[in-house]
Order: C-alpha cells, then structure tokens, then sequence
C-alpha cells in the first residue's frame, strides 16, 4: 500500500507543489484547504490517488472530520504536513490587532490542532511523521513580522517539544525552515528584510526537502530543523555560532530600508 499524505492549505503556493511532488511519487495525496473549489481543482487535474476537502485549520472539529475522511478513503494517515499559514507585514503598532490574533489562529492554532487531532491516526499507521512548516523567522525575531515570526518560533518551539515527546510512538516531528519563497504570501510585503536577502526559493525548492524528509527512513540521521537555502542555512548556522548582541545587530541591519 502506497505511503498517505494529508496536506493542509494545500490549494496553492507551496502546499499544492508539495501535493504535485508527492504525488507525481506515488503517494496518495489530501489537498486541504479553506479554498476547497481550488483544492478541488488540483485534484481533479492529479488525477487518481488525489482527494481534496475543506479545512479551516483554526478549527479543531473539522481537523478531525477531515482527517477521519482522509483515513477512510486512503487507509492510513502516514503523513501529516503542517503547510497552512498567513502573513502580515509591517510596523507592529500599524497591524490591526484582529490580524495579529488571526495569525495566531491559523500558524500557531492550526498546528496545534493539526498534531492534536492526527496523533490517535499515526498511532495506528505502520510509518508515521509530522513535518510542519516554520521559517527563517524563527531563528532570530523579525522586525515588520513582528506576530509571523512569533508564530514560527511557536512552530519550531512545538516541533521540539513533540519530537521528543513522540518518540515512544515511534513517531519523528520536524520541521522545514525555509527564508522567503515566491509565493502571494510576500507579494507587497513591508518589510526590509525581505528588500535586503531577496526572495531566491521556490515552492518546488520547500517541497523537495519536505520529501527528502518523508522518504527518510533512518530516524537517528534526521535533524529536527532543516533549514532550507543556502542563506537560511548560513543564518541558522551563526545564530548557533554568535553571541546575542552580534545576532541582534545582525538583524537590526537586515531590517533597514
């Protein structure tokens, strides 16, 4: 029986190519999202072992309603892949803050939810492991991101914490850390970082890594964090290295415009 995969906000930008990708593979693929017409349509252009469905990830019942329907129509949830997030930029006090908590809601909520709700389904799966979708954001606090980058340490700091915990079901929990990627989450963003470092990634660069991680069997040589692109590794790399005034001033200067 073929590997499953559940995706969440899996409609377009980086989810919908970690869908192609894991399907183009031979894996049966859920495209979940709140668009569910452009889940939908993904699907249908997939093909065969492609199922979309509606989710709104800040809501716990319907993580369960979908993961259940997911589970009867695959077999197995082997797969969890934390994709859905928004993104507000700007100065903080010039957010409204219904924005701030609805960032709240959906990256931080939403993998809550996703790791709650999954967990008595990869518990019964013969392979299981989480792989959720931080960011760059979460190696050093961002200025102009002020509630997203808050958001992916809350991601990270989670992924941690069940990755350890989650051992005694035999289940990895790893997260993929990738700087700015071309997608319509930082169309117009207001922030200098993203004018100073450049938006180099693509989705299809986040998805291979995604499947790199999915396709690794030997748990002991998987890192919790895998940052992805050249400059996000060089970041992650100082900010171990650098004391923390170097990675404050560090990130005063990429935030200048």
């Amino acid at each position: 029986m073929p590997y499953s995969v559940f995706i969440s906000g899996a409609a377009q930008g980086i989810g919908a190519e970690i869908a192609r990708l894991f399907h183009k593979k031979g894996f049966k693929v859920g495209i979940y999202d709140i668009n569910e017409e452009q889940a939908q349509v993904l699907a249908e252009q997939l093909g065969e072992n492609a199922k979309a469905g509606y989710l709104d990830v800040s809501n716990h019942r319907q993580w369960q309603i979908a993961l259940q329907e997911f589970k009867s129509w695959a077999g197995e949830l082997n797969i969890l892949i934390n994709n859905a997030g928004i993104l507000y930029s700007g100065a903080f006090e010039n957010t409204s803050i219904q924005s701030h908590h609805r960032t709240i809601d959906i990256n931080v909520k939403g993998v809550l939810n996703g790791c709650h709700a999954a967990l008595p389904h990869l518990q019964q799966a013969h392979y299981a492991r989480v792989i959720n979708l931080s960011s760059a954001s979460a190696i050093y606090g961002q200025a102009d991101l002020a509630s997203y980058s808050a958001s992916k340490f809350a991601v990270r700091g989670l992924t941690e914490a069940l990755d350890v915990e989650w051992q005694k079901y035999n289940i990895r929990v790893l997260d993929v850390m990738p700087l700015f990627v071309q997608t319509n989450m930082v169309k117009d963003m207001d922030a200098g970082s993203i004018q100073n470092i450049g938006v180099d990634l693509t989705p299809a660069d986040v998805a291979k890594q995604v499947l790199h991680l999915a396709q690794q069997k030997d748990h002991a040589l998987i890192p919790t964090h895998t940052p992805v692109g050249i400059k996000t590794k060089l970041m992650y790399q100082l900010s171990s290295l650098s004391p923390q005034f170097l990675n404050r001033l560090t990130n005063i200067f990429l935030a200048k415009r």
